[in-house]
């Protein structure tokens, strides 16, 4: 699945239009390699978003297979770290 529809199916992102702009930006890694929007990830992949104030890192449990309601959503990704910068 591509990287930009996987953030917004999981809601880590709202919209995939804000995916691709932060790949495009370079504001997104995966296993500490800058990643497109049309990267491809799999179950395992760690995936570090930086949103400005706040740098999250996910890890990847799983891929829908469709897309997931609100409630299945949570179930596909699990937050590993995340740091609040306050210099920022």
């Amino acid at each position: 699945m591509r990287l930009d529809k996987f953030l917004k199916d999981t809601g880590i992102i709202r919209r995939r239009t804000v995916a691709k702009d932060l790949a495009d930006a370079n504001r997104i890694q995966i296993d500490g390699r800058q990643a497109r929007a049309s990267a491809t990830v799999r179950p395992g992949q760690r995936l570090t978003l930086d949103l400005g104030r706040k740098v999250a890192t996910y890890e990847i449990l799983a891929i829908p297979e469709r897309t997931p309601r609100k409630n299945e959503a949570e179930g596909f990704v699990r937050l590993v770290d995340e740091e609040i910068r306050e210099d920022w």
